[in-house]
Parts: C-alpha cells; sequence; structure tokens
C-alpha cells in the first residue's frame, strides 16, 4: 500500500480514534488532537508543489475486487493535487478556526471532529480516485458525512431539514452520475479515468455517449449546487459555521466542478458538454447574484453568493472545453485562456470565501447575531475585523488588489472571446455575465458596510460587540494574506497549478498541437482593455445602486411572486408524495394480517406459476420413482385427513391432538425411510410441544367465536388452495431436476473428511460451523443491542 492510500485512510482512521480519547482528554479541547490529521497530510501533500515546475503524475493501485476489475486506484496530477491542498490546507485552518469557535463545554466535539473527518477523507478519496467505482463510493459518502455534518445541531428543526434537503438532491444526483459510470465502462471495457481518456474516440461512438454525458453532469450539478438543483446549498447553513466556511465555500461545493474539469477530455469535444455547462453555469451564476441581495441573514447572502461564484467557475470550464471541439480549433487560444480563469478563480474563490464565512461566524459569536438589520456601527470596536471582512469581499467582488480581481477580469475576457467568436444569441452571455458581476459588487458592499457602519444598535445585540481571540482571526487572516499575495504573485500558481492542469484538461486542443511550449502568464494589469472599462463601469453602477438601494430593492423583489420558486416547489413537492405515499399505503396497509398474507401469497402465487409455465420449467417425471406401498399411501392419506380436521375443529384439544398425529405420521415417514435419528428426535420434539401447547392452552379462556360462526370467503379459499398446488408444482419440479451431481456422495464420506461416524451430527457440527458460527455472532450482536437500549438513557439536550 502506497502513500497515497495512506494519506487517505488516515481520517478515517481517526474517525475511530477521536471518540475513544475523547473521554480521557476532556481537559483539552478534541480539535487539538483533529488538527494532526489535516497539518499532516497538508505536509505531505505540500511537498509534491513546485512553484517552478509541474508535478510528475503518480499512479498507485491496490487489488480491491480484481475479478470485476475494481482496483482502488489512485492518481496525483496537477489537479488532484490542487484539490488535495485546498482540502488538508482550508481543513487545518478551519479546524483551527473551530477550536476557538466550538465551547467544548457545550458541544459533541467527538461526533464533530469524527464526522469532520470522514468526509476530509471521502473528499481526497473523490479527487485521488482514478477508479470510477471508487470514485463514486467516495463521493457518495461525502453526501453521507455532511448530512451528519449539517444536521450536528439535530435538536433544529431546520439543521433536520436541511441535512435531509442535502442529501436527497446530492444522492440523487449520485445515483444518475453512477449510471453514467457504468455507461463509460460498457462503452470502453475499463473503470480507469485515464484509460477512458485515452480511448476517446471508441467510447464518443457509442450510442449511449451523450446520454452518459447529460447523467454524470446531473451528478456535478447537484453536488455543485447549480440551477435548478441549488435549493439544497441555503439550507445548508443551518450547520456551525465552521461546517459552512469548509464544506460550502472550499471543498463539498467544488466536487463537482473537479468531476467536470476531470472528464473534459472525455466529453470536451462534444458541443452538447460546452453549451450545457456554459447555460446552466451562467444562469446560476445571474440567480445567485440576484438573490443574494434579498437576504438579511449574512450566511445566507454567502450562500447564495457561493452559488453565483461556483456558476461562474462551472460557465468559464465550459467555454474553455470549446477548445476541444475540432469547429472551434481555429481560437483555441482564446477558449484555452477561460480554463486558466476557471481553475484560477477556484482557487481565489476557496481563500475569499473561507475568509468571508469565518468572519460571520466571528461576528455572530461575538454579536449573537447575522442579522444586518441588527448589525451596524461596530467597526470601532472590531477594527480587525472589519479589515479582514473588506478583504474577503472586496476579492470577492473583484477588486484590486486583491486576487479576485484578476480571475475576474480573465472571466469578463472568457465570456467576450465567447461572444467574438461565436453566432448569434451568445452576444447575451457577457451582458448577463456583467450584470451578474454589478449584483455581486452590491452584495459586497451590504456585507461590509450594512454590517460594519452606519448606526449602532446596542439594544438589538445579544452580546457586547469586540474583537475575538486571536486564535479564531488567525485562520480568516491567513486566507486575507492569501487573497493579497495572489494579486501581487500570480506566478506561485501558474507554472506549477495551472499550466498542467490546463494543458491535462484540453490535451489535443489545436494551440498545444502548434505550440507545444505554450505557457501561462498571468499579470495584474493589462493595460486599458474592455475588460477593465468593464469593471469601472459596474463599480461606478454598483456604487450609485448601492447608495440608492432603499429605493429599487423592495419594489424590485416585490414584483417577483414569492410563492412562485424553487424552494416553494421543492417543499410542495415534498409534502405532496408524503401525502400520495401516506394514501396509497393506507389502501393496503389495513391492520389485517389476513389481508397481508393475502398480498404476500398471491405475490409468490403469481412468481413462482409464471417462472414455472412462463420459462418451460415445470417437469414431472416418475419414471425414476419406486413404485409406492399401501402403508405410505395410508400414512400420507392419514396425514391430510389430520391436517384438514385442525381447520375444522371446533376444540382446541382437539385441535392441539391433530397437529401432534400430523407430527407423530411425518416421524413414521422417516423410520420407514430407515432415519431412525430423525425420527427419534421428531417424536421427542412433537411429544414436548404437544404437551406444552396442551398446558399453555388449558389456562386460557374459552373460544368466544364456533366454527360454525366463521363466515367462508371463497378468496381466502383460493389462495390457500393456490399455495398448496404451488408449493407441489415446486416440489415436483426440483425432484425431477439433476443440475449438479448429489451432494450426498461427498457427505458419504464424512467419517474421512471429519472423522465421524453419524453423517447428520458431521453436517450440523463439522460442515456447518462457520454457518453456525455467524449464527452465534448474530445473536450475540443482537443481545448487545438489546442491551444497550435497555440500559443507556436518552440525554436530552436544550436548543
Amino acid at each position: 500500500m502506497s502513500t497515497l492510500h495512506l494519506a487517505i485512510l488516515l481520517p478515517f482512521v481517526f474517525v475511530v480514534i477521536i471518540p475513544l480519547l475523547y473521554k480521557y482528554t476532556r481537559a483539552i479541547h478534541t480539535g487539538w488532537i483533529a488538527l494532526l490529521v489535516p497539518v499532516t497530510l497538508f505536509v505531505y501533500f505540500i511537498q509534491f508543489f513546485s512553484i517552478n515546475k509541474p508535478i510528475e503524475p503518480i499512479t498507485v493501485s491496490v487489488p480491491w475486487i480484481p475479478s470485476i476489475g475494481i482496483n482502488f486506484s489512485l492518481y496525483l496530477d496537477s489537479l488532484s493535487l490542487l484539490f488535495a491542498l485546498l482540502i488538508t490546507g482550508i481543513g487545518s485552518l478551519v479546524v483551527l478556526y473551530s477550536i476557538f469557535y466550538l465551547s467544548k463545554d457545550r458541544e459533541r466535539l467527538n461526533l464533530f471532529y469524527a464526522y469532520l473527518m470522514l468526509f476530509m477523507g471521502a473528499m481526497l478519496g473523490s479527487v485521488l480516485a482514478d477508479n470510477l467505482l471508487v470514485l463514486y463510493s467516495f463521493w457518495e459518502l461525502t453526501s453521507v458525512s455532511s448530512f451528519l455534518l449539517i444536521a450536528y445541531w439535530y435538536q433544529r428543526k431546520r439543521s433536520r431539514y436541511g441535512a435531509q434537503k442535502s442529501m436527497y438532491i446530492t444522492m440523487t444526483g449520485g445515483f444518475s452520475m453512477l449510471l453514467g459510470f457504468i455507461i463509460l465502462y460498457v462503452a470502453s471495457g475499463t473503470l480507469s479515468i485515464r484509460e477512458i481518456i485515452a480511448m476517446g474516440d471508441v467510447v464518443s461512438s457509442h450510442p449511449l455517449f451523450i446520454p452518459a454525458m447529460f447523467f454524470i453532469l446531473l451528478g456535478a450539478f447537484t453536488k455543485s449546487a447549480q440551477f435548478p438543483f441549488h435549493i439544497w446549498l441555503p439550507d445548508a447553513m443551518e450547520a456551525p459555521t465552521p461546517i459552512s466556511a469548509y464544506l460550502h465555500s472550499a471543498t463539498m461545493v467544488k466536487a463537482g466542478v473537479y468531476l467536470v474539469a476531470r472528464l473534459t477530455p472525455i466529453f470536451g469535444a462534444q458541443l452538447e458538454w460546452s453549451w450545457t455547462i456554459i447555460i446552466v453555469g451562467i444562469v446560476t451564476l445571474f440567480m445567485g447574484s440576484f438573490n443574494a441581495l434579498k437576504q438579511y441573514d449574512l450566511k445566507a447572502l454567502l450562500a447564495f453568493s457561493t452559488i453565483s461564484q461556483l456558476g461562474l467557475i462551472m460557465s468559464l470550464l465550459g467555454i474553455g472545453s470549446l477548445a476541444l471541439n475540432p469547429n472551434y480549433a481555429p481560437y483555441s487560444e482564446y477558449f484555452i485562456g477561460a480554463l486558466v480563469a476557471g481553475i484560477l478563480h477556484l482557487i481565489n474563490h476557496s481563500v475569499f470565501k473561507g475568509s468571508l464565512f469565518m468572519m460571520v461566524g466571528i461576528l455572530d459569536h461575538e454579536t449573537g447575531t447575522r442579522d444586518i438589520r441588527k448589525l451596524g456601527g461596530i467597526m470601532h470596536l472590531m477594527p480587525i475585523s472589519f479589515t479582514l471582512t473588506m478583504i474577503g469581499a472586496f476579492s470577492m467582488a473583484g477588486l484590486p488588489p486583491f486576487g479576485g480581481f484578476i480571475s475576474k477580469e480573465m472571466f469578463f475576457t472568457g465570456v467576450l472571446d465567447l461572444a467574438s467568436h461565436s453566432n448569434g444569441w451568445a452576444v447575451i452571455i457577457p451582458i448577463v455575465a456583467w450584470i451578474a458581476s454589478i449584483f455581486t459588487f452590491i452584495y459586497c458592499m451590504i456585507l461590509i458596510f450594512k454590517s460594519f457602519t452606519g448606526t449602532y444598535h446596542a439594544d438589538l445585540l445579544e452580546r457586547t460587540p469586540h474583537e475575538p481571540p486571536f486564535g479564531m482571526l488567525a485562520s480568516p487572516a491567513i486566507l486575507a494574506i492569501l487573497a493579497i499575495a495572489l494579486f501581487f504573485f500570480p506566478g506561485l500558481v501558474d507554472t506549477s497549478i495551472l499550466e498542467p492542469t490546463v494543458k491535462g484538461m484540453a490535451p489535443s486542443a489545436q494551440l498545444f498541437i502548434d505550440e507545444p511550449n505554450w505557457h501561462v502568464h498571468i499579470s495584474a494589469w493589462h493595460g486599458p482593455t474592455l475588460e477593465l472599462f468593464m469593471t469601472i463601469a459596474l463599480i461606478l453602477i454598483g456604487v450609485f445602486l448601492y447608495l440608492k438601494i432603499e429605493k429599487w430593492k423592495g419594489p424590485l423583489f416585490e414584483l417577483l411572486p414569492k410563492r412562485l420558486n424553487l424552494f416553494t416547489l421543492y417543499d410542495k413537492a415534498l409534502v405532496g408524495m408524503e401525502k400520495a405515499s401516506t394514501k396509497i399505503t393506507k389502501t393496503y396497509m389495513t391492520g389485517s394480517t389476513t389481508h397481508y398474507l393475502a398480498y404476500i401469497f398471491t405475490f409468490f402465487i403469481l412468481v413462482v406459476l409464471i417462472t414455472l409455465f412462463g420459462t418451460g420449467s415445470f417437469i414431472f417425471d416418475t419414471s425414476q420413482d419406486s413404485p409406492l406401498e399401501w402403508y405410505e399411501l395410508m400414512l400420507g392419506i392419514a396425514t391430510v385427513i389430520a391436517a384438514v380436521f385442525v381447520l375444522f375443529s371446533t376444540s382446541r384439544l382437539l385441535s392441539i391432538i391433530s397437529v401432534g398425529v400430523i407430527g407423530f405420521t411425518v416421524s413414521l415417514f422417516f423410520v420407514i425411510f430407515r432415519a431412525p435419528d430423525l425420527a427419534l428426535t421428531q417424536l421427542v420434539v412433537e411429544t414436548i410441544s404437544t404437551a406444552l401447547f396442551l398446558l399453555c392452552f388449558y389456562f386460557l379462556p374459552k373460544m368466544k367465536a364456533s366454527v360454525e360462526s366463521i363466515k367462508f370467503k371463497l378468496t381466502n379459499a383460493i389462495i390457500s388452495i393456490c399455495v398448496g398446488v404451488t408449493l407441489t408444482l415446486m416440489g415436483l419440479t426440483a425432484y425431477g431436476y439433476r443440475v449438479f451431481d448429489p451432494i450426498a456422495e461427498y457427505f458419504s464420506n464424512s467419517y474421512k473428511l471429519a472423522g465421524a461416524n453419524n453423517i447428520v451430527n458431521s453436517i450440523l457440527v463439522d460442515f456447518r460451523a462457520f454457518d453456525t458460527m455467524l449464527e452465534i455472532v448474530v445473536l450475540f450482536s443482537a443481545g448487545v443491542g438489546i442491551y444497550t437500549f435497555i440500559k443507556l438513557r436518552y440525554a436530552g439536550r436544550n436548543e
């Protein structure tokens, strides 16, 4: 097993270790133990990073299910290294931040950090996996772990609602993605992503290639909160702020972006891939930035801003994928720039959004509210917090001297290039992008100035505002410094990350064929370009609209119907499905055992009879049977008479005796067929059970209803007869088939194999020993569970 495999397994090991150590380390904050994991992993991954040269791809594999070609294969290149550094780097800062944010006296920190480690390991597995099924396994594990993290404060209704909503949507997309993966496997014969990329021509010729593409895009769009699947992200803000800073800015919501980037070499040449991503991304960008304006909760504002920024990144990846299409080959140089911008903005977004989420958490922690209507006038009380918030917000708005300015300018370049090298309606895209950027500028101004400037409302705040401890400021301060460094030193990532990542995403682009020595060069200043004038215009218009926001914001949003939105549609659909399922369930869940048995037996009869006669499987061959003796026939008739007598008996005593007669006649069959040990066992069991039945029924009250008073139901009679006939036909068919050699020949050698003279005992004790052991394990596990439920007491927690 390689060190890459161990890096992924390390967080899962701590999922077990942290709860075990929690009981003995309550004197310290559990976060200090958890911090060892992301820091260790970040140090491990940073050794692969070099400013001056790209990483040499690394491939390692461990057999998992080799019989069907599933290996635990990992692939580390510039793209996966970038995500690994974000997962572990931002993860380290988030854990450090949470140590000071979460109280070790009031929170269940053992569960919090166990869930966090589970998510971290799942994300690392997702971005490093080379096998499609391994990727899918980790992908779904991110949904499960994020569900646990969002529902961390499970006593809150909104937390449970947000967790369920995120899991419903993301896991539905995950199933769709799995279907796409299966089609890729059928088309290529391999589960390796690198091998599928190498077989691009073969895979793209498969008739289900386009459906597979859309299935996979559905998974990516649901995970990265793209329109119309974005509705889970705002409700996920019910999670603690460290979770929001980690999952919903830097990691989980970027999983869909990673999937699109990783599979672009496979699907990028298809216009359906490119334009679907472009259109969905631009719509998401506009919709997210527009809806962010009407939010009063700062975390809700950041949630919609995250949706908007993810749409921006997606649209850039879609534009960049056009470089792989033969129709756009002459313009591949322009579209490659969009790929560079997409990856750069992914880095910038992780930096400034992680910082902003932490700063909003600080505001909530120190003032007791995130409502901008209650905040204001606290800049002089929290000057450091104001400065860090301003850096993050200005970088998100795309202003200099912050890293977001460079990638936003490159975004404008990308949409302008798309409009100039496409036909017709594509000219709308830069217009929509520019308007969405104005909205982005406005909500960034709201975030800064509505929170820190204006009138101070001391009576509306739960706590007196003051600066938080240094430990809580350290993480957002580091990210703020990175936001500035990415503006002045963009060369930190151009050669090492951006260039090899883009070349890996578009290996067949005409640009790289014509210019194999092409390099990425990023600078903050490009002269008086159209993009710069677009930025100046959006700042001027944005400032004007912000100053007049009270005059136009209310009337604008009042024009929109409040009930006609996807959030309401989801709730109504959920309620509708619950009502429909309840109505359907009540039609067959009547509370009657007779009805339930009727359903079960009817289904059994139909399935068995259709299988027997529909496939021609029924066989009734008596040619090899020995002749039936008169005493065997008499015993059979006696057994049937006793069974029928049980049904029509008016006395419990006679019914019990009749059941006993059935058992004793069966034991006589064992004697006739030379199985004395079974006969003896049957006689003992029947004797004891009959005696116990008589003893128990002696103390029961007399029967209130006689057999004559019970109404005859033809339906029940038909079902009963059909069940008997079906079982008889099954037995005759099973007897008539000899697919394999009789197993009796193997067990007849039991003395040599197991040293036993009694074949039956040998089968039970020796040949079935492993099965018996598993049965005992199941019983033991059930016993432990029952004991736990009896002994433990639920400890309630105040909301």
